[in-house]
């Protein structure tokens, strides 16, 4: 395994991270088609993360309605000192008005509840889970700095944010002298470049660590579901009975890219997904990819990735296939870029 820096703090963390979301919701309408999975396989899925190096494992407290926070408490035990813990705010916990969002009242509220589920006395990086379009940002940010005082959380993340925002909060924090952001988690994949527009290279310019989430665009670019068993169900969205996809994309394309994927998977030897996990952990900025298994054998797969080393080659044929339009005012900038050079 190998590690790199947290953003600007001096925390190394593994570049394939372990991702929670599988855990527990048996019964429930929606939880329990991601996953359901009960103690035991969440044990075998964490001890099989930790024995390869994976120090950085990811939950929050909406997976399965709290019981993943729980399931991967139990399972860590007395290996919890040997991760960098990493858990979420936002989403609705609760049927009032305020079991929402990132309030003052809730940030606290939510982290106590987080706290007792992991059965821990802090958490290594809290996230806020989304943007708050109700809660002032300054009310966000002094609530999060006053978690970091108080010892109950290390560092502070967040997930997706548009950069702008993300900016604007950098900016706060350092003319309130308050603990920043020092991470964000994105969606970003082989069909999901948009992170790279703008998001990307702020984090490279604020030094902001950027966590991956779906690397695999909802398990699409695992290269097991086949042109015939995929139908369009909103044009922008694809399924097919027993497969969904949380990430929007357009299927033509997609199997396009599927195409190539595979080709390159084929020269290494490896699985598709084992290439879409390794071509992120090329990107700028990324320290860390979560990746996320209902089986054991799918969790060693993507760790696999950490020992890929993609061609020239092969970065070429991906970057063809999936980049994205330059998008304005960047074409007009990259036009002019050449006229500051010397003459």
């Amino acid at each position: 395994m190998k590690y790199r820096l947290l953003g600007n703090t001096g925390v190394y963390v593994s570049e394939i991270s372990l991702g929670t979301m599988t855990f527990g919701g048996s019964g429930h309408p929606i939880w329990s088609s991601l996953g359901a999975l009960a103690l035991p396989d969440a044990q075998r899925l964490v001890d099989t993360a930790l024995d390869a190096g994976v120090n950085f494992v990811d939950t929050a407290d909406m997976y399965s309605d709290g019981e993943s926070e729980e399931l991967l408490g139990q399972a860590l035990g007395k290996r919890r000192r040997d991760v960098v813990l990493a858990t979420k705010v936002h989403a609705r916990t609760g049927p009032g008005p305020n079991d929402v969002g990132t309030s003052r009242l809730h940030i606290m509220q939510a982290l106590e509840d987080s706290l007792r589920r992991l059965g821990t006395d802090h958490i290594d990086l809290y996230q806020i889970h989304n943007f708050d379009h109700v809660t002032p940002m300054e009310e966000t940010l002094r609530a999060l700095d006053d978690a970091v005082r108080q010892g109950k959380v290390r560092y502070v993340g967040c997930a997706n944010l548009a950069a702008w925002q993300i900016s604007k909060a950098l900016g706060i924090s350092a003319r309130e002298q308050l603990a920043g952001f020092v991470s964000v988690q994105s969606y970003y994949s082989l069909l999901g470049r948009d992170v790279e527009r703008d998001v990307v290279p702020m984090a490279l310019d604020e030094g902001v660590g950027l966590t991956v989430w779906s690397p695999l665009a909802g398990g699409f670019l695992s290269g097991k579901i086949g042109r015939d068993s995929v139908v369009a169900d909103s044009g922008s969205r694809s399924a097919q009975p027993g497969y969904t996809s949380f990430t929007p994309f357009d299927p033509e394309h997609a199997f396009s890219v599927i195409d190539v994927l595979k080709g390159v998977a084929e020269r290494h030897g490896v699985s598709p997904a084992r290439v879409a996990v390794a071509w992120l952990l090329s990107r700028p900025a990324v320290t860390s990819v979560i990746v996320g298994a209902r089986k054991q054998e799918q969790l060693v797969d993507n760790i696999a990735a950490t020992d890929l080393t993609l061609t020239e080659q092969d970065l070429t044929e991906l970057d063809e296939i999936t980049k994205l339009p330059v998008a304005y005012p960047n074409w007009i900038q990259e036009a002019f870029a050449g006229t500051r050079l010397p003459q």
